[in-house]
């Protein structure tokens, strides 16, 4: 995907009925359905369902199936609650009669109260660092089979600058941590509120679960590693624009039992908490 109006397209389901609608894949290097996409579909679904001053503030979602790429995945949205502050819905996608991911998302009026966050983290800004596309030139003529598979995986419509150096072919452990500016390499100007969440759970699925991997590098190699999520969670706090830099900060306190898990906080480049994500997915080693 090389522009916003194929991102929102992707992101935009057709609707079947009241409850149900359906869209198509972004076509993944890595054969499945990705985790993000669904995502992105599924608040979307839910978005077609709640009145417009209802605004997404928390989704829960788990993935049950691997999702095929070759046919198109329909979801099915359910009223759980219409309350006068708050709107719940839980969305199940489908391919082939058979769940493939259920999601619960509450939206919310916009309300006044307390508010407070922590810091963003003091890292270098976006200006200063390389696009992580041009950071793994490197790796054209030392692996070019990962150099391609790498840059397939995140449409150019979305554009990562990493702010640890990038060196997937290191065997040294490092701190599971990790920090990302990113932002949508076009205007938004003309996107409402909830096609930002849209594109926001979009791209929350990138650089999570990786970075529970780091602390165990030399111990095998990608060859040897199977990677797949089981949930996410995501909570909007605050109005953002993603035409402009947000800060991905990503640690993972815990990997234990064939699974890693973490934790995400999404800034503004001026420092303003707009999003928190979560996530647990496998990750198996064999050899």
């Amino acid at each position: 995907m090389k522009t916003l109006n194929e991102l929102i397209d992707l992101l935009t389901l057709q609707k079947i009925d009241n409850h149900l609608f359906e869209g198509n894949n972004y076509l993944t290097p890595w054969g499945r359905v990705f985790g993000g996409q669904v995502l992105g579909q599924a608040l979307n679904a839910a978005y077609q369902t709640v009145p417009d001053d209802r605004l997404a503030h928390s989704l829960h979602g788990y993935f049950i199936l691997q999702g095929k790429l070759d046919l198109p995945v329909q979801y099915r949205v359910e009223t759980l609650r219409d309350g006068k502050s708050f709107t719940t819905r839980r969305i199940t996608a489908l391919q082939e009669n058979k769940a493939i991911f259920v999601m619960a998302v509450s939206f919310q009026k916009e309300q006044t109260g307390m508010d407070h966050q922590v810091e963003k983290p003091n890292v270098l800004p976006p200006e200063v660092l390389l696009p992580d596309q041009k950071q793994l030139e490197y790796l054209q003529k030392k692996s070019p089979e990962l150099y391609t598979m790498l840059t397939a995986i995140r449409p150019e419509i979305l554009e990562f600058r990493s702010v640890e150096h990038i060196d997937p072919t290191s065997n040294q452990p490092s701190r599971p941590e990790r920090h990302v500016w990113f932002k949508v390499n076009s205007s938004a100007a003309e996107l409402s509120l909830a096609q930002q969440h849209q594109i926001l759970a979009f791209a929350s699925d990138y650089n999570l679960l990786i970075t529970a991997v780091q602390p165990h590098r030399g111990k095998f190699n990608r060859a040897q590693m199977f990677m797949a999520s089981l949930d996410h969670a995501m909570w909007f706090h605050r109005k953002f624009k993603l035409d402009e830099w947000v800060l991905y900060a990503i640690e993972s306190p815990s990997a234990s039992n064939a699974r890693g898990f973490a934790n995400g906080r999404i800034y503004s480049q001026e420092g303003t908490l707009i999003a928190s994500v979560s996530q647990e997915g496998v990750i198996r080693t064999f050899s």
